[in-house]
Formats: structure tokens, sequence, C-alpha cells
């Protein structure tokens, strides 16, 4: 009776603690561009898997503007505890702190985590607009004198960057319109308004588009038909990279167990699946890779920067 009694007693007391030990800390995953952009799709591909492997529900909020500026210096203002991290494309951390007049953060404000994906940007237009070629973007921009628009995620991005590279090397003017992301700019170009996007290749697939020029070394497996741009003789290449981040302090031990998480979930084939189905090519980069990468693209493009004068001015 006594061992009845005190086998109840011990079984309350385990599901007591069960109710009343605290749930697993959610992370907050921020995305600082608008829903339906390639990092928005990647993110949503791996979300799930990655909360798995690391034991925390992951809450993915979108906060758009400013080329990614506002959502990254939400991060960087973040506790450096590992429960908010940034997912981005490479734009707000490489790019936008050299471009701006005064840039709201460094990229040193941020600890670098994980790359998670890189494909070059492809350069791309609705089908109905008849160009086919950076030839026929030439002979469209001179009948236009120079009021021919072109769309871009926001100023500074690597799609500003991108054209405004092409249209130097080629002499020619255009007028650029900038969005708040690449979702908002293909919404834009589908509703006519825009005739060229230079952004995440997938996009060309999603929304049925023609696909211009690839702004890499060779021609892409699933667009095997598009040049790049050095084979319609322009040599730009500009690679399209996302990757994870935490706020400056955050713990080595907190760090390395997010990045040993990245890196099982990008092992982990439903995540390739989608990533490859969606066209985002993934490379993974553990955090001492891929800060010493962010460290030599952020000289890289501020030397860009610099070279092109592209900086906002004051």
């Amino acid at each position: 009776m006594w061992t009845l009694a005190r086998r109840a007693l011990l079984l309350a007391g385990v599901l007591l603690a069960a109710t009343t030990a605290p749930a697993a800390a959610q992370v907050q995953l921020i995305i600082p561009w608008p829903a339906g952009g390639g990092t928005d799709i990647i993110g949503r591909l791996i979300q799930p898997v990655f909360a798995e492997q690391l034991g925390n529900p992951v809450i993915i909020r979108n906060v758009g503007g400013a080329t990614g500026t506002i959502g990254t210096s939400e991060v960087v203002r973040a506790r450096p505890d590992g429960s908010t991290l940034l997912l981005t494309s490479m734009a707000a951390v490489a790019i936008q702190p050299s471009f701006l007049a005064r840039p709201p953060y460094r990229a040193d404000q941020l600890a670098p985590i994980c790359m998670v994906a890189q494909a070059p940007a492809v350069l791309m237009t609705p089908k109905a607009t008849g160009i086919r070629t950076i030839a026929d973007i030439v002979e469209r921009a001179r009948a236009a004198g120079g009021q021919m628009p072109y769309a871009s995620g926001g100023v500074g991005g690597l799609g500003h960057l991108a054209m405004t590279g092409l249209t130097r090397a080629l002499g020619i003017q255009m007028t650029h319109i900038p969005y708040r992301g690449s979702g908002d700019a293909m919404l834009a170009m589908l509703a006519g308004t825009v005739p060229l996007l230079t952004a995440e290749a997938n996009l060309v697939h999603q929304y049925g588009l023609h696909a211009v020029a690839v702004f890499g070394e060779e021609r892409l497996p699933e667009y095997p038909d598009t040049p790049t741009a050095r084979e319609q003789g322009v040599d730009l290449v500009f690679p399209l990279w996302t990757g994870m981040w935490a706020p400056a302090g955050t713990p080595e031990a907190v760090l390395d167990r997010i990045d040993a998480a990245c890196a099982r979930t990008l092992r982990t084939p439903s995540v390739v699946e989608g990533m490859t189905r969606a066209a985002h090519p993934i490379r993974y980069l553990n955090r001492h890779e891929f800060g010493e990468f962010v460290r030599q693209e952020v000289v890289k493009y501020a030397e860009l920067i610099e070279k092109t004068g592209l900086r906002q001015a004051e």
C-alpha cells in the first residue's frame, strides 16, 4: 500500500514539474525586407527545421524599409543573448554602412553566424517587354533619352549597384526607381510600372519572367540559355548572398550553438530540396569562415562605392 502511494506521489511530482517547467525561449528571426522577396522565401524554407535543430521556437518578423537598415538596426540594438537573430541578403550589412551618409550601424556591430545561400544576381524583365539582351536595353534606353526606368529593392542595394555599374559600362542613362525590397519591386514590374530588375534568380521562374543576363562567372544551370553579362560584353560580377547574424557581444557558446543548428538545417534533405526547387543554392560557411568573408565583402563594396561616387549625398 505504501509503495503504491509513494509511486502516486512521485508521478504527481513529475507531472507538476512538467507543467511548471519553463518553455524553451522563443527566438525572433528578423528579416529586414518585406514578405515575398528572396530572403523572406529562404527564411520560411529553413524556419521549421532550424527551430527543430535549435530546440527553440523560431518566429519570423519582417521589418522592411530603408534597404534593410530598419530591421538590421533593430537587431544591432537587441540584447546579445541569442534571442534575436538577423537573416538578410548582403546589402544591409556589406553595402549600406558604406553607402549611407549617416549609417545607423557598422558591420562589426553584428556577429556573423553562418552563410546560408549564394548565387549571382540576375537581370530580369517581364516577357511582354520584348527585351531579350543587354543590347536591347541599350537600344531602348537611348531611344527613351535616359527616361527608361529600372527597379531595385532599395537605394544602395545590390540591384542598384549592379544597374549603376551596367549603365556606366554601356554609356547610357536610365531612371532608378527604388522599392522596399525585391518583392515590392516585382509587384511593380508585373503591374507594368518598370521593365527591369536585378535580383535573386528564383524570381524569374516564380513570376514567369525572362532572364536577360547573369551577373556571375558562368551561366546558371537553371538558366542554361541565359548568357552572363561578360558574354554580352560587360565585365560585371555581382554575387548575391544571404546569411545569419546576432548582435555583437553575443557569447561565443551561444554563437557556436546557433551555427551548429544552421549547419544541420542546411544538410537536412527537405531543406536542400526546398532551396533547390526555389533556385536558392545553399552555400554554408561556418561563423569563422563567414566572418572573414563578410569583412572582405565590406571592404570590396566600400572601395566600389568610393570609386563610383555612389555614396548617398549628405
